[in-house]
């Protein structure tokens, strides 16, 4: 399959501080690629190196097979981006934003601006100061998609979105992909990533500590379960074969990757009143990344 996105041991400092070290990644045609990690983890350095808004220290990155710093502006002519921050003009109406961003990158199209404003439900006649801050998302979203791109690479994108406005947004990024693009979102937002994702990467402190189709990654990555028990329990508690040992609600939730037979074995060894087991959530496979720093 086409590889849209390659990272190539890229990395960037920041003087003597780590943005991102040694990033490898795999960006195919047709993925909706989800980079997960919290505010600080490289997200936004990743990307803003992707584009040329910054140059590496070290590694290389293409897009299209072409070089992202050599080539940046045929890729840009390609790749619609939803920034994480802009800076939106307030005098101008949602209309005229468009039309000016449509002008400068030489491509707009009204009729699909069109569209895509029913689809998220708002008015582009007035001016962007008087909008609230979902409402500059939206606008935001739609000038990243109105141009018909081969590649939409967003970082944060549903932040200020409500729920209902989220859930229309990735049904827009279901049908984008469908068409053949490509989408590289970057969310620190695990629920939404879950469900539209085919493909994940978690970066950690700048690095890359795991990158897998989706459902691949949940099979890999273990079992849940959440123990209560009846009277006292000795403290700390610690089974062998669990980790990630975290009490809630009266229950301790723990995960096990292996063999959870020897986990239920010595939980047996307690009075137990209560014990659920599920697979790990995308919630429960990233916060196993950064308990334990990734494999």
């Amino acid at each position: 399959m086409e590889t849209i996105i390659q990272t190539t041991n890229l990395t960037k400092f920041y003087g003597k501080n780590r943005g991102i070290s040694d990033v490898n990644i795999t960006v195919r045609k047709g993925d909706i690629f989800g980079f997960l990690g919290p505010n600080g983890a490289g997200k936004s350095t990743t990307i803003r190196t992707l584009l040329d808004f910054i140059r590496p220290t070290g590694g290389s990155a293409t897009i299209f097979g072409l070089d992202c710093q050599k080539e940046s502006l045929a890729i840009r002519r390609r790749v619609g981006y939803i920034p994480a921050e802009a800076n939106l003009y307030g005098h101008m109406t949602g209309w005229k934003y468009l039309e000016y961003l449509g002008g400068i990158r030489g491509r707009y199209d009204p009729e699909s601006a069109h569209k895509y404003a029913e689809r998220f439900g708002i008015r582009l006649d007035r001016r962007m100061r008087e909008y609230s801050s979902g409402m500059r998302q939206k606008v935001i979203i739609i000038q990243a998609l109105m141009s018909d791109p081969d590649l939409v690479i967003m970082d944060e994108p549903t932040k200020g979105l409500d729920p209902l406005v989220q859930q229309t947004f990735m049904d827009v990024i279901r049908e984008e992909a469908a068409r053949g693009k490509t989408i590289f979102m970057s969310s620190h937002v695990l629920s939404e990533v879950e469900k539209v994702c085919n493909r994940v990467a978690i970066i950690r402190n700048g690095l890359i500590v795991a990158e897998e189709d989706m459902e691949s990654l949940k099979r890999k990555s273990g079992k849940v379960i959440e123990v209560k028990f009846r009277g006292a329990k000795p403290e700390p508690f610690i089974v062998a074969g669990a980790g990630n040992v975290a009490k809630l609600d009266g229950y301790y939730k723990m995960t096990a990757t292996g063999d959870i037979r020897s986990v239920l074995r010595d939980l047996a060894a307690f009075d137990v009143e209560d014990v659920n087991i599920h697979p790990m959530t995308l919630d429960d496979i990233f916060m196993q990344y950064y308990a334990a720093g990734g494999k």
